[in-house]
C-alpha cells in the first residue's frame, strides 16, 4: 500500500483501490498518477477495475486535470475495463472529474456511486472481486 496525506493506494486481485482527500495541487496529481501507475504495472495485460472513494476530496487546481487526463489515457491504453467513483452527490465535484475523466469508451466505462457498497457490488457483478467491499480495511 502506497499511503500520503492525499491518498491511499492499492491492489487487490484485479482491481486497484484509492482513497483520495485534500486539495489537490499539481504536485498531488503527479504523485498520485506516478504510484499509480506503479501499483497498476502487474494488471497491465489483463482487463482490470478501480474504484476511488472521493468524500473527503476537496477538488483541484486546474493544473491537475491535464494530469489526470493522461493518466486516464494511460489506464485505458493498459487494458482498465471499469472505474467506479465513490462520492456523496456534489455537483462542483462531478463538473471537475467529468472534465478529467471520460464516461465510456467501447472498452471502458466509469459510473459514479453515492454509497461504497453498491460500487464494490457492481465491479464484483462484472468479475472484479476484492476481498473486502468498502474502504475502511486500508483506508484508517
Amino acid at each position: 500500500m502506497i499511503q500520503t496525506p492525499d491518498f491511499k493506494l492499492w491492489r487487490e486481485d484485479k482491481v486497484l483501490i484509492a482513497v483520495i482527500s485534500g486539495s489537490w495541487s499539481r504536485f498531488s496529481a503527479m504523485d498520485f498518477a506516478t504510484e499509480f501507475k506503479a501499483i497498476a504495472e502487474p494488471l497491465i495485460g489483463q482487463p482490470w477495475a478501480h474504484i476511488v472513494y472521493m468524500d473527503d476530496w476537496h477538488l483541484g487546481v486546474p493544473e491537475i486535470e491535464p494530469i489526470v487526463q493522461d493518466l486516464v489515457v494511460w489506464c485505458i491504453k493498459h487494458d482498465l475495463r471499469y472505474a467506479a467513483q465513490v462520492y456523496c452527490p456534489n455537483m462542483v465535484k462531478r463538473y471537475q472529474m467529468d472534465r478529467m475523466v471520460i464516461e465510456k469508451t467501447d472498452n471502458f466505462e466509469r459510473r459514479i456511486f453515492a454509497e461504497q457498497q453498491a460500487a464494490f457490488a457492481w465491479l464484483a457483478s462484472l468479475g472484479f472481486y476484492t476481498q473486502h467491499t468498502n474502504f475502511t480495511h486500508q483506508a484508517g
